[in-house]
């Protein structure tokens, strides 16, 4: 096991809720720096992944609510991933004020390349440790994310 070294500058910060967020922000900018790459942004790569997922046929309103996304940051992803072929939203036949997002043929390339790049990177950061730590880390994280407390806010 790696010794632990306070990180320089955040000696006061060296405490189990601020290691989460600087984790969350590494990992997350090396996410946000690769997917880029395929045109999207990690949220928009999260709704690709959702809408392409066997679970198809979800109004914006259900998809927001699994995704954790307010309508606002929703409806702004969703946006830009149409303008750029991705996905279409398809109104509801019994409800006007209804949609539903569907993922283009366009968008299943994307997300597939985003998402085997991204691969990539997470068997970089998974390669820093053993793979009972890796056991180990994810239990935790799971045993943190799976709560009582409501969850409030995006998920990204």
């Amino acid at each position: 096991m790696k010794e632990e070294r306070p990180i320089p500058g955040c000696v006061e910060k060296w405490d189990f809720n601020w290691l989460l967020h600087r984790a969350t922000q590494r990992v997350g900018a090396a996410f946000a720096e690769e997917v880029t790459k395929y045109g999207v942004s990690v949220r928009g790569q999260l709704i690709l992944q959702a809408l392409a997922s066997d679970e198809a046929h979800r109004t914006q309103l259900k998809l927001g609510a699994m995704l954790g996304l307010d309508k606002t940051t929703l409806t702004s992803e969703l946006d830009k991933l149409e303008r750029a072929g991705l996905v279409v939203r398809v109104p509801d036949p019994n409800d006007r004020r209804v949609r539903t997002p569907v993922i283009t043929d366009r968008g299943i390339e994307v997300r597939k390349q985003a998402t085997d790049a991204l691969a990539e990177i997470e068997r970089a950061y998974r390669a820093r440790f053993t793979d009972d730590e890796m056991q180990i880390i994810r239990r935790a994280l799971i045993s943190l994310a799976d709560g009582e407390a409501p969850v409030h806010g995006s998920c990204m």
